[in-house]
C-alpha cells in the first residue's frame, strides 16, 4: 500500500504520519472493527484545512497505531509522554455561578461517551451501530425523575416530531464533510436518534460523532445547575447500560474517556453559554470577528 498524499500539509497528521511509520502500520486492521490508518486520516488526506486530521475507529485505534496516535495527542494536548487524565466531576466543589446580572440567555454543557467493546463512529460496524442504539433505547426506559423522557430515531421519524426537534435545535443532521470523509455517516440514518427529558433540559445524541453525545442546558446562566444535571444523568446513563449490557463506558487509563476524535479525549466536556451582546447585532458578525 503506497504512501498518501496528505493534502492537509500544515496538519499534525501530516507531521506525524512518516513513510516509516506508514509501512510499519499502513496493512493493519484493529480486531474490534477492521479500522486502518488509512481510514483514521481520511481527512488530512482528502482536504487541505484540516489541523489535527485524524479519528480513531475504536479503542484499539489508539493502541494499535499509537506511533501516530500517541505524539499526535501530545502536542494537542500540550502534555507529556508519561502524563495522565484526572477527572473530577464533583459538582459540590463548584462555589461560584455565572453573574445574575449578566445577559447570559442559555448555559449548555456536554460530554461524549462510548460503551467498551464496540467501535466508535468512524468504524463502528453497522451491527455494532444497530445494537448501541439498541441498548440506548432500553436502558434510557430506566431513568426517571426530571431526567426522564421519550427516545426519538431518526428512521422513520414522523415529520411532525422532526420538525418540532429542528425547532427546538436538538435535531443532528447529516452533510458535515468530515464526518463524511472519516466514515461517521455510513448507512445513515440508521442507528441514531435523539433522547430528550420532558423539560428538554437533558439531551442524548446516540451515534453521531460519538456513540453517546450527553448535555445538559437550560435558560439562563445557572452554570452549577446545568453542571449537577449533566453529573446526575452521565451516572444514570451510565448505570442503566451497565444494568442493560454488563459494559462500562471506555475510560483509558492514561487517556481519560476515549472519543471518536482525540482532541476530544479527556473529560471529553464542553460548556458554553449564549449572550446577549447589546448593539452588537447590528453591526453584524463580521464586526465581532474583528
Amino acid at each position: 500500500m503506497s504512501f498518501p498524499e496528505i493534502k492537509s500539509t500544515h496538519s499534525l497528521v501530516a507531521k506525524h504520519v512518516t513513510a516509516e511509520k506508514w509501512e510499519k502500520l499502513g496493512s493493519h486492521k484493529t480486531a474490534t472493527s477492521g479500522f486502518t490508518l488509512g481510514q483514521a486520516i481520511a481527512c488530512a488526506v482528502q482536504f487541505d484545512d484540516q489541523h489535527c486530521g485524524i479519528y480513531a475507529g475504536d479503542w484499539d485505534s489508539y493502541k494499535d497505531f499509537a506511533d501516530v496516535f500517541d505524539p499526535i495527542i501530545q502536542e494537542y494536548h500540550g502534555i507529556s509522554a508519561d502524563a495522565k487524565h484526572t477527572s473530577d466531576m464533583d459538582f459540590s466543589k463548584i462555589t461560584g455561578n455565572v453573574n445574575p446580572a449578566a445577559p447570559v440567555k442559555s448555559t449548555r454543557i456536554r460530554v461524549g461517551r462510548s460503551i467498551d467493546g464496540y467501535g466508535l463512529s468512524p468504524g463502528i460496524t453497522k451491527q455494532q451501530r444497530i445494537d448501541v442504539e439498541a441498548l440506548f433505547k432500553s436502558a434510557s426506559k430506566k431513568l426517571d425523575g426530571e431526567l426522564a423522557g421519550t427516545y426519538y430515531p431518526l428512521t422513520g421519524m414522523e415529520e411532525s416530531v422532526r420538525q418540532l426537534l429542528v425547532d427546538d435545535h436538538f435535531l443532528f443532521m447529516s452533510g458535515d464533510k468530515n464526518l463524511q470523509a472519516s466514515g461517521m455517516e455510513r448507512d445513515w440514518p440508521e442507528g441514531r436518534g435523539i433522547f430528550h427529558n420532558v423539560d428538554k433540559t437533558f439531551l442524548v445524541w446516540v451515534n453521531e460523532e460519538d456513540q453517546f453525545r450527553i448535555i445538559s442546558m437550560q435558560k439562563g446562566g445557572d452554570v452549577l445547575g446545568v453542571f449537577k444535571r449533566l453529573v446526575s444523568g452521565i451516572n444514570a446513563v451510565a448505570a442503566s447500560v451497565k444494568a442493560e449490557s454488563g459494559k462500562d463506558f471506555m475510560l483509558d487509563e492514561k487517556y481519560g474517556y476515549v472519543h471518536s476524535c482525540p482532541t476530544n479525549l479527556g473529560t471529553g466536556m464542553r460548556a458554553s453559554v449564549h449572550i446577549d451582546l447589546p448593539g452588537w447585532t447590528k453591526h453584524g458578525v463580521d464586526k465581532l470577528k474583528a
